[in-house]
């Protein structure tokens, strides 16, 4: 009974500790996330313009050291697993793209000094081709696979 009640005061206690930190302003959401939301890049409708709106410059090049796997066919585009990797020195920056998509910025993801390597399930709305796109050392690079879609993902 004694070690419930002493539970009860510490959750209590630091609940109380909590509250009255996010009453003082010292907690908000705003200090709590990580980076600014490019909202403009994720509005983009265009490949070019998203670029610009997530690294401040476009034109990526191609580039072996940029790995992307993905199914040749997914039969549901709602779901398309997606694995990207840079082996790119000074990595910091990794976005999947799709231009057909109606908002061709898929996910953007930053790494600080962890390895440039991500894995996730996008939606594609028709077949085309997902993009990789790396930024190291104010460059971009690039690498594309064709993904055939046979039901769509995106309001198809």
């Amino acid at each position: 009974m004694q070690s419930n009640r002493r539970v009860f005061l510490k959750g209590s206690m630091a609940a109380s500790a909590v509250g009255l930190a996010i009453g003082a302003g010292l907690l908000t959401p705003r200090a709590v996330m990580a980076a600014a939301w490019p909202q403009a890049a994720y509005d983009a409708k265009g490949f070019d313009d998203a670029l610009k709106g997530i690294f401040g410059v476009s034109g990526a090049t191609e580039s072996k050291d940029i790995t992307v796997k993905a199914p040749d066919i997914a039969e549901n585009g709602a779901v398309v697993p997606v694995t990207v990797e840079s082996a790119v020195a000074g990595t910091d920056n990794i976005a999947i793209m799709v231009k057909g998509n109606p908002n061709p910025l898929v996910c953007n993801f930053k790494f600080d000094g962890a390895q440039p390597f991500l894995s996730t399930r996008i939606r594609m709305g028709k077949t085309d081709n997902v993009i990789g796109v790396a930024h190291a050392g104010g460059k971009l690079y690039m690498a594309e696979k064709q993904v055939k879609v046979t039901i769509g993902g995106c309001g198809g």
